[in-house]
């Protein structure tokens, strides 16, 4: 199990980053776009990073929703490859049966 206050920040960050998505891709916008004037892409370049960094999507990292874990993840599935394999030994997952031979 990971620390929870580690699952509990990451879960922080992806709130923080929900509700800043739609101002950070007006920013974002604004600042790629060639046609506006050099000083307003700059103030927009500015307010972009008043907010806060954990709002950032590539801050964000996978974890298990079981156990929290950050490693070894797999993204159809949001598990581990711990609890991947100890749920397909187990058959709870629907069409995964662990080989044996």
């Amino acid at each position: 199990m990971a620390k929870k206050s580690m699952v509990e920040r990451e879960k922080k960050r992806e709130r923080l980053v929900q509700k800043y998505a739609a101002k950070r891709a007006a920013l974002n916008e604004i600042i790629h776009d060639q046609s506006l004037p050099m000083e307003e892409r700059f103030k927009a370049s500015l307010k972009l990073a008043e907010l806060p960094r954990n709002s950032s999507a590539t801050r964000l990292h996978n974890r298990c929703q079981l156990t929290g874990r950050p490693h070894a993840y797999y993204r159809k599935l949001k598990l581990s490859r711990i609890m991947l394999r100890e749920l397909g030994s187990f058959g709870q997952i629907p069409g995964m049966v662990k080989s044996s031979w």
